[in-house]
């Protein structure tokens, strides 16, 4: 069963400080399609930021997906980023933050209930994971950096993204990309069979005129001041 996203108390600070919700919206059928996929549930907190703000790029690097949309899809992004890692020969002797122990396992798999499971990227190369079964019932939020090294966290995925945000080293020492002043957003192009139906996180209609597979142009905002 799904946790109550009221127990996430990083939620709503992460949510005040992302502010207008311009996302695709609310789509149990895609999350239900996704997780039968996957054979696992994906964090509560996670799928409501995504329904409110995805797709969209935050402060320049962060990338967060949708699972119902044709493009920045993020069903097809876990899955491409899974298949990616699964092919990758682990050189454990000379990495960091072997994640195995933790998962109870002694190959690392990705994209499934007993492994790690990719859901936040930046464009600097750096993942972010999340582990559904950990042992130990410690921090269940992977973060891989420079590729060979694994950062693990106990902390939920509003609480991680929240601490990225206002500035912490969470891939690794000195990795933090903090920007000063409010977060920025800026919109993923996509074709207008994309725009969600009229509702509380919703883009504008199609203009009158154009085509249906026309691209429109990305568009940037900011959430409020947050005395940074």
């Amino acid at each position: 069963m799904a946790r109550d996203i009221s127990s996430f108390p990083y939620l709503e600070a992460l949510l005040a400080m992302l502010g207008e919700p311009r996302g695709h919206g609310e789509d149990a059928a895609a999350w239900a399609r996704l997780e039968t996929e996957l054979g696992c549930e994906l964090p509560a907190d996670f799928k409501r930021v995504s329904e409110l703000h995805a797709p969209v790029e935050i402060n320049g690097h962060m990338s967060l997906h949708h699972p119902a949309t044709q493009k920045w899809n993020l069903a097809e992004r876990i899955a491409g980023v899974a298949r990616a890692f699964g092919e990758v020969a682990w050189d454990w002797e000379f990495m960091a933050g072997d994640p195995r122990p933790a998962l109870g396992t002694t190959e690392l798999t990705f994209g499934g209930p007993g492994g790690l499971v990719p859901v936040l990227g930046t464009d600097r190369g750096e993942r972010v994971f999340w582990a559904p079964r950990v042992v130990d019932r410690g921090g269940q939020v992977f973060c891989l950096w420079d590729d060979d090294e694994f950062y693990r966290h106990d902390m939920s995925l509003s609480e991680w993204l929240y601490r990225y945000l206002v500035g912490k080293d969470l891939f690794g020492p000195n990795s933090a990309a903090f920007y000063p002043g409010p977060v920025k957003l800026k919109s993923l192009p996509m074709s207008y069979e994309d725009t969600p139906a009229p509702g509380p996180a919703t883009r504008p209609a199609r203009p009158p005129g154009l085509p249906m597979s026309y691209e429109d142009t990305p568009v940037v905002w900011y959430g409020p001041e947050r005395g940074m």
